[in-house]
């Protein structure tokens, strides 16, 4: 295996940012009006297919759909090539399977999102559609608990990652980068309370055995606005998903292949680390 990526996988990868961000700003957005004007906020493929109807809607969405499959490609070269080098001890085989599951995830709504281009109309909740799939398979409760608690780990990951600033190990430093930092942090936070949400909800259709009591994004966001104070909730925690969108598209320009670029890249993390032990100028020059 050769030590350095190949060069296709870094166009393949930022087309793919580029969609997951195009889809969280459409979804975030649609849930912000939802929660200023009043109305349920929906889900990641009835939010999509209201661009249908609007110019260019058809082109987007199958450009969204093209770039949601590039991104599943991407995460599979990435596991596959170790291409952001967690190596083979225990945890950086969990990374690496996180990284074939979230592609599976994403190359699963970038189908929908085509159908929904060829269609024109949303196609439910695919969150209730898979869950009452796995209930019908052997031991299919409790293979549908273990799915809501594996979307919880994840949903703790994401907002992990946003508290500790991990995400800055991948993203070259430019002054666009170093600005956007705050909303980048924020967007990772609130994705991960979402995704808790939708794994809570999962696990407790596998606990009652009723696929009904899943969901996704718009069911989550559904639970935070059913609660006191409910609709501000609602709208910061939809601010914080546009700020997640936003976040995508910064890695889509910015983000960097440890493998491709080499480990001497100024990265946001290394600039930070630089600066705190004072040797930031001395690097620069």
């Amino acid at each position: 295996m050769s030590d350095k990526a190949p060069a296709w996988v870094v166009p393949v990868m930022r087309a793919g940012y580029a969609a997951r961000g195009a889809v969280y700003l459409v979804v975030g957005g649609l849930a912000l009006t939802a929660a200023i004007y009043g109305g349920a906020a929906q889900g990641t493929t009835d939010a999509l297919a209201d661009l249908r109807g609007r110019a260019w809607g058809v082109p987007l969405l199958w450009a969204i759909a093209a770039g949601l499959v590039a991104y599943m490609v991407w995460r599979f070269v990435d596991a596959w090539l170790d291409l952001e080098c967690h190596g083979t001890d225990a945890k950086g085989l969990v990374a690496r399977a996180g990284q074939i599951v979230t592609g599976i995830i994403h190359g699963a709504i970038g189908g929908s999102v085509a159908l929904t281009a060829m269609r024109g109309s949303g196609g439910g909740d695919g969150t209730q559609s898979v869950t009452q799939k796995l209930m019908q398979m052997p031991w299919g409760p409790w293979l549908v608990m273990a799915v809501g608690l594996i979307t919880v780990g994840a949903g703790i990951y994401y907002a992990h990652k946003g508290i500790s600033e991990s995400y800055k190990d991948h993203i070259r430093v430019t002054p666009l980068a170093r600005r956007l930092d705050p909303v980048m942090k924020a967007g990772l936070v609130a994705e991960g309370i979402v995704i808790v949400i939708i794994g809570l909800l999962v696990a407790y259709a596998g606990l009652t055995n009723d696929p009904g009591e899943a969901g996704g994004v718009g069911a989550a966001l559904g639970e935070i606005r059913a609660v006191a104070f409910g609709r501000v909730l609602m709208g910061a925690v939809a601010a914080g998903l546009v700020a997640f969108g936003i976040e995508n598209l910064v890695e889509a320009v910015y983000r960097v292949v440890p493998r491709r670029s080499g480990p001497d890249v100024m990265t946001l993390a290394r600039r930070a680390r630089l600066k705190a032990e004072g040797k930031l100028q001395q690097a620069a020059a």
